[in-house]
């Protein structure tokens, strides 16, 4: 069972800065093949309330091994699922076009389910999906705490506060139309990495069946500088580039009525 209160107490973002230095230090972060990504696009989309500096390790990251990360440019991803959803279609659709080739989609929490949504409307532009702490089982399954801010946004967008949550994203027609899509099987290959640690999202709500799920050992805040991150996506990564990773057979083939069926 998921234990919110010790959980929460594990995250903080300070406490994820400390990483940092861990990270810089680790073979991981200092060996790096400039010619590895051989200019695959990503399309980093981060998760809620923390914009695109949380992700700007994996940005460096990646650009230090021949990849082209940008950000989705969705901000703090507070706002509208449907406006978020296409900021990072539209992203996605202008870096393929930039780089001629499909993308990979990475995305931390919301911005991981985000990027799920996007990889499932336009598996054309898509090579690849990376999730981390992403609950895409039950999108309203974060810490309680998470969720109390999320509906104060809607009451905010209630009262006439543009570019925040509204409360169709929380249950009415917004809502059940983003829940049937995430429940839809994928056509790209994709990894799910969740921790047991993660005091913002239950790690069972990570477990998508069509995506391929690792664990780590971190907490929600942490896992963008966790060096264990960085090593399952290197090679998950060089795949993608060559081609030779394909979409999980294992994903079952559900019409977008069907319920999910998590993975491990």
């Amino acid at each position: 069972m998921f234990d919110g209160v010790r959980s929460a107490a594990r995250e903080s973002a300070l406490r994820a800065l400390w990483d940092i230095p861990r990270l810089r230090r680790h073979p991981v972060w200092r060996t790096a093949d400039p010619d590895r990504g051989g200019g695959l696009g990503v399309v980093l989309v981060p998760g809620f309330g923390a914009g695109g500096v949380s992700l700007s390790p994996a940005g460096s990251w990646l650009r230090a091994r021949g990849y082209r990360p940008v950000l989705a440019g969705v901000g703090f991803t507070v706002g509208c699922t449907a406006d978020l959803l296409a900021k990072v279609l539209r992203s996605t659709e202008e870096h393929a076009e930039r780089t001629s080739r499909p993308v990979v989609l990475l995305g931390q929490s919301r911005g991981g389910g985000l990027a799920r949504l996007a990889a499932a409307r336009r598996p054309d532009l898509v090579r690849g999906l990376v999730m981390i702490g992403s609950p895409v089982l039950d999108p309203l399954g974060a810490h309680p705490d998470v969720m109390r801010i999320a509906r104060f946004l809607t009451r905010l967008a209630a009262a006439g506060v543009p570019g925040l949550l509204d409360d169709d994203c929380m249950r009415g027609p917004c809502f059940e139309e983003h829940v049937r899509t995430l429940a839809e099987p994928l056509r790209v290959p994709a990894i799910s990495i969740f921790s047991r640690s993660d005091g913002v999202v239950p790690w069972q709500l990570c477990q998508d069946p069509c995506a391929e799920c690792v664990e780590v050992h971190s907490t929600h805040t942490g896992m963008a500088f966790d060096p264990k991150v960085y090593e399952l996506l290197g090679p998950r990564l060089a795949g993608w580039v060559t081609g030779t990773t394909r979409a999980s057979s294992s994903c079952p083939s559900t019409t977008s009525s069907s319920p999910i069926v998590p993975c491990g």
